[in-house]
């Protein structure tokens, strides 16, 4: 339990270990700042909710750790969850949120060719608002909509040390190449799991592409929110998992390539 409340402890959420890709950005931004990674794994993943199930999710989990941990911040590192979520902690909770939307605006701005590809969860491409995001920053790019139906899983997979099979990523990828006579040059992984295995992604792409990633752009605004930086390093950041999981030896090796450890004093299990 932390009893006082920094400028600059951040809770940084996700429904699974996406959130250490914003982290990682949020941390370089401020490296004095405090960081917990909330992963909501015993309610991964949020796609198989429906609307109002995931809201109250959300709300659930972040009830427990505003509670336990008190940010000054909380960042939702989740597309799913940013869409329907952002307006009811916005308002349940006196703290700033930071959330993540698809980057469709900077795609099409920086777009060559004028063929860009949005690489998200099935729910994330079902939303009205990333159809909205399209009609009003497209500007004459032929915009395509991919829902990557394992891709999340998979990249959860492979940080928990799990072998995977490269031919289903690149299954899952491979409608996000349309070559018309003018190929498409940018893709927003508009997943936070997906810059997990952006080695893989580019290795197994049938031509290079920009991908663009969310998190600089979020850690910007974290950065900014937070105001005048405090002084040196923090410490280095605590994971905390809703199914009470110490982890892997497999996974704890993955989350210390991001700085993480994995808390010692886990909060009781929140049972889907």
């Amino acid at each position: 339990m932390h009893d006082s409340n920094p400028a600059s402890r951040v809770l940084v959420f996700d429904s699974g270990l996406g959130a250490l890709t914003v982290l990682r950005e949020v941390a370089k931004a401020r490296p004095d700042a405090e960081l917990a990674l909330v992963a909501d794994d015993a309610g991964f993943p949020y796609g198989k909710l429906d609307d109002k199930a995931l809201v109250d999710r959300v709300v659930a989990v972040l009830d427990r750790y505003i509670a336990l941990l008190n940010p000054s911040l909380v960042v939702i590192a989740c597309n799913t969850a940013s869409t329907l979520a952002l307006p009811v902690v916005r308002g349940r909770f006196a703290i700033p949120f930071v959330g993540t939307v698809p980057a469709i605006k900077p795609a099409c701005a920086q777009s060559k060719t004028k063929r860009v590809s949005v690489l998200a969860t099935p729910a994330t491409v079902r939303r009205d608002y990333t159809h909205q995001l399209v009609d009003e920053f497209a500007h004459g790019c032929k915009v395509t909509l991919v829902g990557g139906e394992m891709l999340a899983s998979l990249a959860e997979a492979v940080l928990r040390g799990a072998a995977i099979d490269e031919e289903e990523v690149r299954r899952e990828i491979a409608p996000c190449f349309v070559d018309d006579d003018v190929r498409t040059d940018t893709v927003v992984l508009a997943c936070t799991h997906y810059p997990l295995i952006l080695d893989r992604l580019m290795r197994l792409a049938p031509w290079p592409v920009t991908w663009l990633d969310p998190a600089p752009a979020i850690a910007r605004r974290v950065a900014e929110l937070l105001g005048p930086a405090q002084g040196g390093a923090a410490r280095g950041p605590q994971a905390y998992f809703t199914s009470g999981s110490m982890g892997s030896e497999a996974l704890s090796k993955s989350l210390a390539a991001f700085g993480v450890e994995i808390a010692s004093g886990q909060a009781i299990p929140l049972a889907v």
